[in-house]
């Protein structure tokens, strides 16, 4: 089916560098949708709330997420697949995918980041700018692998697990889910679920509650 519109779910930051992919690759964005009622303009495009949304799109609109928080973003996909509106997958040009990856629904991919053979990428996935996922690797649903963080072959990520900038991780490690892994850390062991790792080597700080 023609994409004639896209709609982008998350007037935000993320939402606009989301915005910046979709125009690169030659999309018509409409505007944005909110949940904020208050926000009524980003980057000169309209933001409209999810019940005007509602009433406004036809079959050939679809929409893109553009929320940062990975349980937000799932709670987003979920109320889109409720109402059955199209969620579009975006991938930036100028990304380096293997032919032999699988890519979810929903996950967005930024520039020059890398995803390299025989990899599974879930649904709703966030992989960032310059970001590099090795051969073999497994992410779940709903992972955000941050700017410049590189995860070496055959890593298995959990579901809301946040992979902090510049973060590395050796090959064959096994990270838990809802996991976040802090900015520049280096993952030299398996990490369990629910938990917040930190440095070089990284190590287990505090329980992960949210």
């Amino acid at each position: 089916m023609e994409i004639t519109k896209v709609y982008i779910y998350g007037a935000s930051g993320h939402g606009k560098v989301v915005y910046d992919v979709l125009m690169r690759n030659g999309y018509y964005i409409k505007g944005f949708i909110d949940d904020d009622r208050s926000k009524r303009e980003l980057i000169g495009l309209e933001v409209i709330s999810f019940d005007n949304f509602l009433t406004l799109r036809d079959d050939n609109s679809f929409v893109a997420l553009g929320i940062g928080d990975n349980k937000a973003r799932e709670e987003i996909f979920k109320k889109l697949e409720e109402n059955n509106i199209k969620i579009l997958s975006v991938i930036d040009k100028s990304a380096i995918l293997s032919n032999i990856i699988k890519v979810g629904i929903g996950t967005v991919i930024f520039a020059n980041s890398v995803i390299n053979n025989s990899s599974y990428i879930g649904k709703g996935c966030i992989i960032n700018t310059s970001a590099v996922i090795e051969h073999d690797c497994f992410l779940s649903d709903f992972v955000h692998v941050s700017p410049n963080a590189a995860l070496a072959g055959n890593v298995r990520v959990g579901k809301y697990t946040h992979i902090g900038i510049g973060a590395s991780i050796k090959q064959n490690i096994n990270i838990g889910e809802n996991v976040i892994i802090g900015a520049g850390s280096v993952i030299i062991d398996d990490i369990p679920d629910n938990v917040v790792v930190v440095g070089n080597p990284g190590r287990i700080i505090r329980k992960n509650e949210t």
